[in-house]
């Protein structure tokens, strides 16, 4: 009780330290060198790229990643399963000793645990602990092959620092030989903008390595390493040669007075140019644009935009559009303002127009906002609808389709049948 309460007193600070260092509050904050500081600059730049070679010295080389393959498949603990090769935890600490330094962190109690699934005789699969170790390795590769391109060295990267890093990581992608170096730049540019797109919200102009890391576009980017991949991967694979150039392409032909810039009207026959025109002009009021036309760049954010509904970066972008009364929800004014040009459409296009109120409460219903009267992003979101309610409002060919939806439905069941019988 006489130790318990000796030491509980000195935790609690009721005996004053009599050790002079804790007197003097060590200092927490180092200011980044100005512009006109080349020096200090200078030894920033320097000390940080010794830093990253003596991180990379640390990782797991080829040699040693074999080595470790190796060491489990010779320490493996029968009986296997099917053909999957099996280790149990006492086997699992003798490679972690043999293994060497650089593996120690992967050899725990907390790592096994993790990999310890439903196995009768408490053992992981070999198959899947290495390829834990590789993926750790490879994002702690990656994250120091980022780094190299943060100037600030804070830890995030800016537009041209990304554009850096994927214009000297073309070469190293077989899936892009074929492409001209003259178009480099706007394939760059579109592979930069869907980082920016979906990761920097707030449109602040960076975004962190940490963010970039967590998501999986850099994934489907170094997919392209893989030099037999598919068709279908490829047409799915926004950094795809075949995907930057069919987004390219479809610019350019929009690109009627060959102007380097879309208009109002040369943007309305964007898709099935079914959009509305007062969509449309919320675009070109809302987005950055040059004397009334839109560039490249908000093009991009445009298509990411409309072809990915369903994702909360897109919708974020599509309900500002909506929120033409700059409120952060939507009532039944704007959702009268929007469809009353989907009515207009339908007219001129030979359709009885249908009536807003049976649209509005379908909306609603679609949606179960916290506000009966109010929509916010928020609840588009939660709503897990909210692609198909901007369907409804910008888009008459998008609105047909949601009210043809059980005809359209039925026809595909027919064709299937039909092709069944053959």
């Amino acid at each position: 009780m006489d130790l318990f309460t000796k030491y509980y007193s000195e935790w609690k600070g009721g005996r004053k330290n009599t050790n002079e260092f804790y007197k003097t509050i060590p200092r927490f904050y180092y200011r980044l060198p100005a512009e006109d500081e080349v020096l200090l600059q200078k030894l920033r730049e320097e000390s940080r790229a010794v830093f990253l070679q003596r991180k990379s010295r640390e990782l797991l080389d080829n040699e040693e990643l074999q080595n470790l393959w190796f060491l489990l498949d010779k320490h493996q603990t029968p009986p296997m399963i099917g053909e999957e090769a099996m280790i149990n935890y006492e086997n699992f600490l003798k490679v972690g000793e043999k293994a060497g330094p650089k593996c120690k962190q992967f050899f725990t109690a907390k790592v096994f645990a993790k990999l310890l699934h439903t196995d009768s005789y408490g053992r992981i699969s070999i198959m899947q602990f290495f390829n834990y170790v590789m993926r750790k390795v490879w994002l702690h590769q990656t994250r120091i092959g980022l780094s190299l391109y943060d100037v600030a060295g804070q830890g995030y990267l800016r537009e041209s620092d990304l554009e850096n890093y994927i214009l000297e990581l073309i070469p190293t992608l077989p899936q892009l030989d074929g492409l001209e170096k003259s178009f480099y730049s706007f394939y760059v540019c579109t592979a930069v903008r869907k980082f920016f797109f979906f990761l920097d919200p707030l449109r602040t102009g960076k975004i962190k390595i940490q963010d970039i890391l967590a998501c999986s576009f850099l994934d489907d980017l170094l997919e392209l390493r893989d030099e037999e991949l598919s068709k279908e991967s490829q047409e799915t694979n926004w950094f795809s040669a075949p995907s930057a150039l069919r987004v390219y392409g479809q610019y350019l032909n929009l690109d009627k007075d060959h102007n380097g810039m879309l208009s109002k009207e040369e943007l309305s026959r964007y898709g099935t140019a079914t959009m509305t025109n007062v969509f449309l002009d919320r675009v070109f009021q809302e987005c950055l644009t040059y004397d009334g036309e839109m560039d490249y760049k908000t093009y991009l954010d445009f298509v990411l935009a409309l072809e990915n509904r369903k994702e909360p970066a897109a919708l974020q972008y599509i309900f500002k559009l909506l929120d033409i009364e700059n409120k952060g929800y939507l009532n039944v004014f704007s959702l009268n303002y929007f469809f009353r040009a989907i009515q207009e459409l339908m007219k001129i296009h030979g359709q009885d127009p249908v009536s807003f109120q049976d649209v509005k409460d379908e909306i609603f219903d679609m949606v179960k906002p916290k506000d009966p009267l109010k929509i916010s992003l928020q609840d588009l979101i939660n709503s897990n609808q909210g692609d198909t309610v901007t369907t409804i409002l910008i888009d008459l060919n998008g609105f047909w389709t949601y009210e043809n939806r059980e005809a359209l439905v039925a026809n595909d069941n027919e064709n299937s049948t039909d092709l069944d019988d053959t």
